[in-house]
């Protein structure tokens, strides 16, 4: 049955696979052994599966266990090699802390991770547990480790709210769905309490703590219910994963994306988590954004940051995010849902309800009544958390932003009467209508001025003094025509209008000068970077547009040839960062090609943020930037236009390197032709003297009288020398020949055993030293290639074993039909080839051993590849069989025309003799 094009795998598909396939082979395997809670045995289960390993013959190296005080566990981890731990000093006191780098230098195949969501103590390479498994996976280390279901990031709250304990330590979602395997270790509630009564899930005191507060029934019951019910999502991921890598027809259509709007009050991390986990159940992709309108811009910065954290922690969970700007927060939700296909809308309510409140809800429902809305509950802890958590900072930037919009009302009020004040003495000369006018100007500039709400006040207070100061009967309230009463209407109502409209148009303009500068500035890094040609002017570009552009203190760190970061080149030091640029994380994210420092989950602590600058084919160096404000660095846009920025330096540096390769070969082809073109001619003129200088000495050594033994001696020693300088320069010639194209090929059908015999016989002066032995196979087919050549091929090998090894060595010619080739060699039990040089030894004047008083110049080998890759074959070396060199290469078999009948076995017989 013929596939159809809906029945035939994507090719793109199948190449992604085999990609993934090939970097799983490459990378560790994780597997996590998975619980309800502490005492249910995951550790137990993970040392039992050790022991079975190590059993079979594997290598277990432990790198934390944490018994706590378990007879059964720790005889379990008696007798397994325990990696000693770093000691690192903090306030005073000695913390054993799981020592990374030497699990890398050791490099065992399996390592055990006990507790993987665990915080290291500060000073470490990294700040989780967790991320130091990831580490050692990319290493390709196999790594077993434990986790608590109340330990995963997007059930934290849930847990929190079952429990009443929020627990800090947690571990990103995506580290357990990328698990290799994950084993469920659960045990039912009452037997779990009855081993916490019998002393082993913690000591005495600890246990009975333990069993009034986390360990009752109803949490253990609930936990246990999380923990099946993630597994069960995570066995539903391996089934999908299965029917993609087997090509199944995708049966899962879900539209059903999510988008999670993040408020700006307390708590709406409890949004991201529950969207998080719908996600993960419907196994879909889901988004998180912000909508930030003119009111919310005036924020005080410990709140906006606060949201930006908790857009980083919706990333840290698998969301694509984003800060959008607009006045209509559901219509520009709206218009992100439609625009990226989300069909399903994320809102909290309760604490987390303005700007989310009923009337935004409504907006969305209208804008589109085709995408579900779905309301999401509060925690009640973790808005007892978010009360308690307010810090000294939140407080100050609190006040700081009440005052600020104080006196923004004050302000709005102070013109209003300003503006009365100074109209009164020109009431005489102004009629009411202008004087309206003149509240309507302040009124507008108040509204470009301070935004939407003190122009409001503006408004009213504009109207009061109007109504007071101008409408008679003046200085009072009363009004004595009708007519003003409407006047006052109107005046309020086009007041409210200008200055909402006012406002709302300065906000999109400081929101399209903001989009229209990072669009400038992006265009001209571009339009340099296109143009720069040298390393020192990418640097210094780049400096200057990242200070520009973020104010922050820029460098470039650049590898040499060894992949060792160098320091900074080019540029004016004094605009370089403050702090001190540590080596080691700039050489850690030039070699993970992972971001690291500030703002980062590798040594957050640090001042700098060290971005790599990956290009397409490799990390070209590592950016450090240093921030004026700690905050940028977590706001999506300007992530987005730093990797930007990054990218196109990264691409700038490949491009220059790509130049100097490029000049680099041009200069060498145009070395290489000067050199041909002189190696043909000096070859060419110096061929005549040494044939006549031949001549003359073969003469010598046979003229009358006959010359004394010492003279005969020497003659015959000039003849040697003769014809190895003429060796030398028909190979100089041939060289030169070859590489201009002016060797015209004689192919011929013809026994290979011939040419092996005509070259044995070429070089026996060469090979009399030397044991000789040729396995040729009798069936071995008619060859079609020039006979010259391939003389000349084998004679080049045949000397260059006999120079290389000493007398008395063993030389072997054999041959043997492999496939579609048939294949040729050379091999001897001499010293044998120098280590790492198997291929180097082919290029041109490239000698075996480079300091040496053996004749030559280094090209024979080359000759040698030059004309068998001219006949379509390949030439290579390796060791031999008998413990010396080996010299292979292959010529294609073909057809031989069929012999005719009468006198062919004569014809076989008479090339063979």
């Amino acid at each position: 049955m013929i596939p159809t094009d809906s029945q035939r795998p994507d090719p793109d598909t199948l190449l992604a696979q085999v990609q993934a396939q090939e970097r799983r082979q490459a990378r560790g395997k994780l597997r996590i052994y998975f619980g309800a809670s502490a005492g249910v045995g995951k550790t137990y289960a993970m040392l039992s599966a050790a022991r079975k390993y190590a059993a079979g013959g594997g290598q277990v190296l432990v790198g934390v266990v944490e018994t706590h005080g378990r007879s059964e566990t720790a005889a379990l981890a008696d007798g397994l090699e325990l990696l000693p731990p770093r000691r690192i000093e903090y306030r005073g006191k000695t913390l054993g802390e799981f020592d990374l780098d030497a699990a890398l230098a050791r490099r065992p195949p399996l390592i055990l991770m006990d507790e993987l969501a665990h915080s290291n103590a500060p000073g470490s390479r990294h700040p989780k547990r967790w991320q130091d498994v990831e580490e050692l996976l990319e290493a390709g280390i196999d790594v077993y480790t434990t986790v608590n279901v109340q330990h995963l990031e997007s059930l934290n709250d849930v847990v929190g709210g079952i429990t009443g304990i929020v627990v800090s330590e947690t571990v990103p979602d995506t580290v357990f769905d990328a698990a290799d395997e994950v084993v469920l270790v659960d045990i039912p509630a009452d037997e779990l309490l009855a081993r916490l009564k019998g002393g082993k899930v913690y000591q005495a005191p600890q246990a009975e703590r333990a069993s009034r507060n986390f360990f009752r029934k109803g949490n253990l019951i609930a936990l246990r219910e999380l923990a099946l019910r993630r597994t069960a999502d995570r066995v539903e991921d391996d089934v999908r994963a299965y029917r993609v890598e087997q090509s199944i027809d995708a049966i899962w259509k879900t539209g059903a994306a999510l988008l999670a709007c993040v408020g700006p009050r307390p708590g709406c991390e409890q949004v991201v988590r529950s969207t998080a986990r719908l996600a993960g159940q419907l196994g879909t992709a889901w988004h998180a954004i912000y909508v930030e309108t003119p009111a919310l811009q005036r924020l005080p910065a410990a709140e906006r940051e606060r949201i930006l954290k908790t857009l980083k922690l919706a990333q840290d969970l698998g969301a694509t995010t984003a800060v959008l700007s607009g006045s209509d927060i559901a219509a520009a939700a709206v218009d992100y849902a439609r625009n990226h296909n989300l069909s399903k809308i994320t809102l909290g309510r309760g604490h987390c309800t303005w700007p989310w409140r009923r009337s935004h809800i409504k907006g969305m429902a209208a804008h589109a009544p085709d995408i579900d809305l779905i309301e999401l509950g509060g925690s009640a802890v973790e808005r007892a958390v978010d009360r308690s958590g307010a810090s000294a900072e939140a407080e100050m930037d609190r006040e700081q932003g009440a005052r600020l919009l104080a006196l923004s009302y004050a302000g709005a009020g102070v013109a209003s009467l300003a503006a009365a004040l100074l109209a009164t003495p020109m009431v005489a000369y102004l009629d009411l209508a202008n004087i309206a006018m003149l509240f309507m100007l302040v009124v507008v500039l108040v509204a470009v001025r301070w935004g939407r709400g003190p122009s409001v006040l503006a408004t009213c207070v504009s109207v009061a003094c109007f109504d007071f100061f101008f409408v008679p009967p003046r200085f009072n309230f009363a009004v004595s025509d009708f007519q003003y009463l409407i006047t006052f209407g109107v005046m309020l109502a086009v007041g409210l209008i200008t200055g909402h409209l006012t406002a709302g148009l300065r906000f999109q303009a400081r929101v399209a000068s903001h989009r229209e500068a990072r669009s400038r500035a992006l265009y001209e890094f571009a339009r340099e970077m296109s143009g720069a040609l040298q390393t020192e002017q990418i640097f210094d570009t780049t400096r200057s547009f990242i200070q520009s552009t973020f104010r922050a203190r820029a460098t470039l760190l650049l590898p040499d040839d060894d992949g060792r970061l160098q320091p900074p080149v080019g540029g004016a030091a004094g605009e370089a960062p403050r702090a001190e640029i540590d080596s080691g994380i700039a050489q850690w994210a030039f070699d993970h090609a992972e971001s690291a420092g500030l703002g980062t989950d590798t040594l957050p602590a640090s001042p700098i943020f060290y971005m790599p600058l990956v290009a397409p084919m490799r990390t070209r160096g590592v950016l450090a930037i240093e921030p004026e404000k700690r905050r940028w660095i977590l706001i999506p846009e300007q992530r987005q236009q730093l990797d930007t920025f990054a990218a196109l330096a990264a691409i700038a540096l490949e491009r220059v390197h790509y130049i100097e390769v490029a000049q680099q070969a041009l200069v060498n082809m145009e070395s290489e032709r000067l050199r041909n073109s002189l190696l043909a001619a000096l070859s060419h003129d110096l061929r005549t003297p040494l044939t006549s200088l031949v001549g003359l000495s073969e003469s010598l050594a046979g003229s009358r009288p006959p010359l004394s033994p010492p003279q005969l001696a020497l003659a015959g020693s000039l003849h040697d020398e003769a014809l190895r300088m003429s060796t030398l320069v028909s190979n100089l010639l041939d060289m030169a020949r070859i590489q201009s194209g002016e060797v015209k090929f004689n192919l011929q059908w013809q026994p290979l055993e011939e040419v092996v015999g005509s070259a044995l016989r070429a070089s026996a002066l060469q090979l009399k030293a030397h044991k000789v032995s040729t396995q040729l196979p009798y069936e071995l087919p008619l060859l079609r290639f020039d006979a010259v050549l391939i003389e000349r091929v084998l004679c080049n090998l045949l000397e260059n074993a006999a120079k290389y090894t000493p007398p008395g060595s063993r030389i072997v010619v054999a041959a043997e039909l492999h496939g579609l080739w048939a294949r040729v060699l050379v091999y001897d039990d001499g010293p044998g080839l120098p280590h790492g040089r198997e291929e180097a030894i082919f290029e041109k004047f490239t000698r075996g051993e480079r300091e040496s008083a053996k004749p030559g110049v280094g090209l024979g080998l080359a000759i040698c590849r030059a004309i068998v890759e001219a006949h379509g074959g390949k030439i290579d070396a390796a060791a031999s069989p008998l413990g010396g060199a080996a010299f292979a290469f292959t010529l294609p078999l073909g057809t031989p025309p069929a012999m005719p009948e009468d006198g062919g076995a004569g014809q076989m017989e008479s090339t063979t003799e």
